[in-house]
């Protein structure tokens, strides 16, 4: 593992494909880089605007490309963002230096642009219009706005999975088969990306570490990353950590109901997970079966209450019960600045129970680099994807009178 010199961060910014000018780094009082799974990721960087210089500069127009890179030395840094400049403001105070803050996001936003009105399918002899598949739709939506699409190969295998549910269900209905055609209707193409991605149970992240930089659209099945990439230890690298856990706003199950013409029956399936043996559950029942069924208080199930067949199910199920028990465990935190630690990134956390220890997945995080130094804080979540490790094995050990409990040498 690398160990980093925690006395000399460095930093390399670049606009337009070059390296800012030494004046322009000189100018610079403040860098602050967010990324996260979903949303664009930004990149904020505050100038001292002395007698106006940086005010009307064309390096920091709108739409140039800037970058940045941060580490420490003599090490090479670590890139961390790369994306365009899409706005600044500027601040004239009554005494004090004027500021110029320079804004940019990554490429995402040209998805969050664009709302055109179409479907995905393809026509078929005697059979009509089938639905392209996901792993095909979603890679065509990063394409077209010039962003290179990059699908795990466990993500693919989960949605032609769900894919194969949704042809062998609508094969003998066709108003079935255009149910499960995807439409872009009234909504960004950023958002209905989402939707795909919710529904195959992807996250959305780009890679800015990779060439090219900040064109990769990772979509990433959280399930295929388990490994940690960065260990943190409360009382050494871990500065703060404030981890939650909680059942408000929870949910057991999910629940939707589904008429089957064919047989004249309503079924209602129910696709839940039980904490105590870490797995999932799932009911198919003949006519209706509301909150106080085998699934408990009526708190633990979640009712769809729009149209679904036995096709979309499985979709709407996936995309409705995966976020929330995600939420279940969540946390948030700071360590000295670690360019290792981005969105998507598996963090082991060391020194804080079993409850609270062991593996996290990093939803966003945020490096700052100013007068006080580098440092880097972040929110985590507790993923279900965890729950088949033993938690010795995430490095998560029980806390006993007061005292870690460790394991006994050579065990």
């Amino acid at each position: 593992m690398t160990v980093f010199p925690h006395y000399a961060p460095e930093m390399r910014l670049r606009f337009a494909g070059r390296p800012a000018p030494a004046a322009v780094r000189g100018s610079v009082t403040g860098i602050t880089c967010q990324t996260g799974m979903g949303d664009a990721d930004r990149l904020e960087v505050s100038l001292a605007n002395e007698a106006l210089r940086w005010l009307d500069d064309p390096l920091f127009g709108l739409d140039t490309e800037v970058g940045i890179a941060l580490g420490y030395a003599p090490d090479e840094p670590r890139r961390l963002f790369t994306g365009d400049v899409v706005g600044s403001e500027a601040t004239f105070p009554a005494d004090g230096m004027p500021m110029l803050r320079v804004i940019a996001q990554d490429r995402r936003t040209r998805l969050a642009a664009a709302s055109p009105a179409r479907w995905f399918g393809v026509p078929v002899p005697k059979l009509g219009v089938l639905p392209l598949p996901d792993p095909v739709v979603a890679p065509l939506l990063a394409v077209e706005h010039g962003m290179i699409p990059l699908l795990d190969p466990l993500g693919a295998f989960l949605s032609a999975a769900l894919g194969v549910v949704d042809v062998v269900a609508s094969v003998e209905d066709p108003s079935m088969r255009q149910r499960v055609v995807r439409r872009q209707h009234s909504e960004t193409t950023l958002d209905f990306l989402r939707k795909i991605a919710a529904e195959n149970a992807w996250e959305l992240i780009v890679e800015h570490d990779s060439e090219p930089s900040g064109f990769v659209l990772r979509l990433m099945s959280p399930a295929a990353y388990l490994s940690p990439d960065v260990t943190l230890r409360y009382g050494s690298s871990l500065i703060e950590f404030n981890p939650r856990i909680s059942t408000v706003g929870q949910v057991g199950r999910v629940s939707v109901r589904v008429w089957r013409s064919e047989v004249g029956l309503e079924l209602t399936i129910a696709v839940g997970y039980d904490w105590d043996r870490r797995a999932l559950t799932i009911e198919v029942v003949p006519g209706f079966r509301g909150p106080e069924g085998r699934g408990g208080p009526a708190r633990e199930v979640l009712l769809v209450d729009e149209p679904v067949t036995i096709a979309t199910a499985p979709r709407l199920i996936v995309s409705r019960l995966l976020p929330r028990l995600n939420r279940r465990t969540t946390a948030s935190g700071s360590c000295v600045g670690d360019p290792r630690i981005t969105a998507g990134r598996v963090l082991r956390i060391e020194g804080v129970g079993e409850t609270f220890g062991g593996l996290w997945r990093v939803v966003s995080a945020q490096h700052t680099l100013d007068g006080g130094g580098y440092r880097t804080s972040f929110d985590l979540r507790k993923e279900i994807w965890f729950g088949g490790i033993p938690p010795a094995a995430q490095g998560a050990v029980r806390v006993q009178g007061g005292l870690l409990s460790l394991p006994a040498p050579n065990s």
